[in-house]
């Protein structure tokens, strides 16, 4: 089989900032109690009539044109989402007509916040088997329509964007073999409550614990099988749920100084299936990771679900 690997990124953000302060006027809580938690300090907050298509499609059009490429081109388009509205047609759907695409195969995946990390291999699988020679990754969630904005353990948690990648085919493997998986035994850890207005709620220590102790052995398993050591990795970009989650991960991998550690969750808080590639997207855009640099992916939540993979840099 031909490989796979990322040719083009783009990333989109609604223009209104959520700051803490703001927050602290909505509910009990303040600024000190928000960063001393999760580390946050902004989130962005869609506009009521901004939808998961049109952030999606924002981000999709960035990562196209990144890659060079015609909307004729594209062959698959998959859309990480929990918080799209439409069942059908779906929010992948939407896209390939907003962006001009004609015949793509379109469908939407729902993993929660695991999301981008298991479309991104499965849109691998399909480019590598010959099935598409261009596939539209996108994470894309408007989880503020999803929050309850009395719950101050969850509201300060949560923001809205999306992110995008263009996979193409590769002489050589670009994206390394997937590590993913579930604990369903833990489902309720990370949940989205009451079927006609759904809200957002979880077990923050369940879900700390459990990631604290799960994932680095995911993260190794991920380098082993693409065949990259730990210190080789130019940079690691995990689900933004929470900057102690992050830094806790990191110091048990014990990664060297030069590693950069994706931490935009400070900037944009918890944006589900969309963080992974809004964070990878940036932290390109801003040269801070080398053309065809190892960088590890990992995303997890709802589930309790992860998947996790080393791609190397556009």
């Amino acid at each position: 089989m031909p490989g796979s690997r990322i040719t083009g990124l783009g990333h989109y953000q609604p223009s209104r900032v959520l700051t803490n302060d703001d927050l602290a006027g909505m509910v009990d809580t303040d600024d000190a109690w928000i960063r001393r938690r999760t580390g946050i300090a902004t989130r962005r907050i869609a506009a009521e009539d901004e939808s998961v298509t049109d952030m999606a499609a924002a981000a999709a059009g960035k990562a196209l044109a990144a890659a060079g490429l015609r909307p004729a081109d594209i062959g698959l388009i998959t859309v990480a989402t929990c918080s799209a509205i439409d069942r059908c047609p779906s929010t992948a759907a939407q896209v390939a007509a907003r962006l001009g695409i004609p015949s793509a195969v379109a469908y939407d995946l729902n993993n929660g916040c695991a999301g981008f990390c298991t479309a991104l291999a499965s849109a691998d699988h399909s480019v590598r088997a010959g099935a598409a020679r261009h596939a539209l990754v996108i994470g894309a969630e408007k989880m503020s329509d999803l929050t309850d904005w009395t719950d101050r353990s969850t509201c300060v948690l949560l923001g809205d964007g999306a992110g995008a990648a263009v996979i193409s085919t590769a002489e050589e493997e670009g994206i390394g073999p997937v590590v993913w998986g579930s604990d369903p035994a833990r489902g309720d850890a990370v949940r989205l409550l009451d079927d006609w207005h759904p809200r957002f709620a979880q077990e923050g220590q369940t879900v700390f614990r459990w990631a604290t102790t799960e994932l680095p052995a995911v993260a190794r398993e991920a380098c082993r099988r693409s065949g990259v050591e730990l210190s080789d990795l130019a940079g690691i970009v995990t689900h933004q749920a929470n900057l102690r989650i992050i830094e806790n991960i990191v110091g048990q991998l014990g990664l060297p100084e030069h590693t950069v550690v994706a931490q935009d969750v400070v900037d944009s808080g918890n944006t589900s299936a969309a963080s992974v590639p809004l964070a990878l997207s940036k932290l390109v855009e801003r040269g801070e990771l080398p053309a065809d640099g190892p960088v590890l992916l990992m995303s997890f939540g709802g589930g309790l679900s992860w998947a996790g993979q080393v791609v190397r840099c556009p």
